[in-house]
């Protein structure tokens, strides 16, 4: 398979191309579903690969050149849909990569969206607040003919929130010359947004961490549960699992992990990290240990939700726990999966464990259409639901064609790209 050039990176040697893993599982996904070569060829190449130039006045008065990027991948079902992300790591082969996932993703859940993904290689702490707004606006400046909300809809990321999308709306909108709250989701509630888009990715792995649990006969109360990551996803899963009664006995962010074998106090825990300069480390009752620490800790289910790239063939024999659920993107690696599948252990795949937040954007992209907006309640029910069908759906696929539940997931997603491509036809 000729796949698309891409720049070429410096990686480090444990280093795993998300793209290459991305196309490896679309492979496997066409193998499964004996796809024809010129339709793998299509879905492995995304539509159309944008890199920008953000020059940017520093507080100092210096000039900073940073290099942006979009990428998007495809929109046979709909617009694309992607986050914006601000990170140091931010490659556009990762960008690349994280554009398929979301196409297969959206297709996976049943929302009318091709994939997208935005990204700018920095790091948001090292920027003041005024340097990040001219950043960003700059960057949507550049792509303001390739994004818009029947075109392409970013939304928040690692390193970015709700601020960076109401200014991404406003730069959008000054440019077109009328408000558009189509154009980003996860913007605040006072211009647009909705309830409940900030705990969606979070409340989406707990329903399918629920739902997988009740599969073997399980309820979440007294499930021990360990998560990497404390952020805008892992913290949110922390908090709804400890309201379920699940036993959190570890998490970890940037600054380390902290670990209380009989449950961490999760709203004690977010009220010192707020105090703390958003720090984990050194919280009451708790012994800090380091991420390689917290993956290897014995546990019912282990949830990665940082980066991509987390437990690899290195360290994979160390995993302890009966179900791996993916909250963070990619972060196990092909040779890792299919050592925990060997050993029984269950992996809930990416493009279905952490969809609850397209979900919630896509609701807010309707509600934003419509100019009708809902309550919280109703936002959660209807999220819920298409986790919960979607959950099942790849559960009945995995035991119809006895193959494991992200192949399962792949096949679904896959498939439908591939179908409606197929009635869709060539253009011209």
């Amino acid at each position: 398979m000729n796949l698309v050039t891409l720049p070429l990176e410096t990686p480090s040697p444990a280093y795993i191309c998300p793209f290459d893993q991305a196309c490896s599982y679309l492979e496997q996904a066409a193998k499964e579903l004996r796809m024809e070569q010129g339709l793998l060829e299509v879905l492995s190449h995304p539509r159309k690969v944008v890199t920008v130039s953000i020059p940017v006045k520093l507080d100092n008065g210096q000039v900073q050149v940073l290099a942006g990027h979009r990428v998007q991948h495809c929109d046979v079902l709909g617009p694309y849909k992607g986050g914006t992300r601000y990170h140091p790591a931010v490659t556009l082969r990762e960008v690349s990569a994280l554009a398929m996932l979301m196409t297969w993703k959206c297709a996976l859940v049943g929302i009318p969206y091709g994939g997208a993904k935005g990204g700018i290689a920095l790091d948001p702490a090292r920027y003041s607040v005024g340097e990040l707004e001219r950043i960003t606006r700059r960057y949507t400046s550049e792509l303001i003919k390739d994004i818009g909300p029947s075109v392409d809809i970013p939304a928040p990321d690692i390193g970015t929130s709700a601020r960076e999308m109401a200014w991404m709306m406003d730069t959008y909108s000054m440019n077109v010359g009328h408000a558009v709250p189509g154009v980003v989701t996860g913007k605040p509630i006072s211009i647009g947004g909705s309830r409940g888009r900030e705990m969606a990715t979070g409340r989406g792995v707990m329903i399918i961490v629920r739902e997988a649990l009740a599969d073997r006969g399980k309820t979440l109360a007294g499930t021990r549960v360990v998560i990497q990551g404390f952020g805008n996803v892992g913290g949110a899963a922390a908090s709804l699992l400890h309201e379920a009664g699940a036993v959190v006995m570890a998490v970890s962010d940037v600054s380390g992990g902290i670990y209380n074998p009989n449950g961490l106090d999760i709203p004690a825990l977010k009220a010192y990290a707020a105090q703390n300069h958003r720090s984990i480390v050194g919280f009451p009752g708790s012994k800090s240990i380091t991420n390689t620490e917290l993956l290897a800790l014995p546990c019912d289910v282990l949830i990665p939700a940082a980066l991509e790239n987390q437990i690899t063939e290195d360290n994979v024999h160390e995993v302890q726990a009966e179900i791996v659920a993916e909250a963070a993107n990619g972060p196990v690696t092909l040779m890792a999966d299919l050592a925990l599948e060997a050993r029984g252990i269950t992996v809930l795949p990416d493009i279905l464990t952490n969809a609850g937040g397209v979900v919630v954007s896509y609701l807010e992209w309707v509600q934003g259409l419509s100019y009708v907006f809902w309550d919280e309640e109703r936002v959660n029910r209807e999220m819920e639901g298409l986790m919960v069908h979607a959950y099942h759906q790849v559960t009945k696929e995995s035991k119809t064609r006895q193959v494991p539940l992200r192949l399962a997931a792949y096949t679904l997603g896959v498939g439908r790209v591939a179908q409606a491509l197929t009635d869709r036809g060539l253009y011209p």
